[in-house]
């Protein structure tokens, strides 16, 4: 199955999830988180970034590099998400290992802060299936199954501690007024 091809703006997937009766709808995009943010500031706009946290029950999962260089990155980005007053506490945070073995010291410490910070951080072990495959891999380490599985279930974390337990009901679009041909 293919991914739909939806516009920009974060009011789409909304309403796509409205329409179509799913419990979830996930948009995997590369944002430029941080520079979307400064941009819309220094405009006066209020950003993709902003459209995106403010949809009804989104839960933004912020991925960077396990590495010095995608840690500083996202430590950048969550601290200009706090400056903006974007919701942290239902952001979770996914490391992604580049390699086999434990993260360097920088990237602990960063996960530390980033910890404090949003809902979760998780790490994402390195797997070269992924690389070679994508998730559909039949081939994931079980590291990799497991990290999934965190990754879900810290999702479901932050929005039931944002919207309660069991989460309301998804919303029903308002129906289209009836357009009566002029005579």
């Amino acid at each position: 199955m293919q991914p739909l091809a939806l516009p920009e703006p974060p009011a789409a997937w909304y309403q796509l999830a409205a329409i179509g009766g799913w419990q979830a709808v996930i948009a995997d995009t590369v944002h430029p988180l941080a520079h979307d943010i400064l941009a819309a500031r220094c405009a006066g706009e209020l950003g993709q970034t902003r459209g995106w946290y403010e949809l009804p029950y989104s839960v933004p999962v912020l991925c960077a590099a396990a590495t010095a260089d995608g840690i500083q990155a996202l430590q950048q980005a969550v601290m200009a998400l706090h400056a903006e007053g974007l919701p942290l506490n239902r952001t979770v945070v996914v490391l992604v290992a580049t390699g086999d073995g434990r993260p360097p010291a920088p990237v602990r410490a960063g996960a530390t802060m980033l910890t404090a910070r949003t809902a979760a951080v998780v790490h994402l072990p390195y797997d070269p299936h992924i690389r070679a495959h994508g998730l559909m891999a039949a081939r994931l380490r079980t590291r990799t199954r497991q990290a999934a599985a965190q990754i879900t279930e810290a999702v479901l974390a932050a929005a039931h501690a944002a919207w309660g337990q069991p989460l309301p009901d998804a919303p029903q679009p308002a129906p289209l007024p009836s357009v009566v041909p002029a005579l």
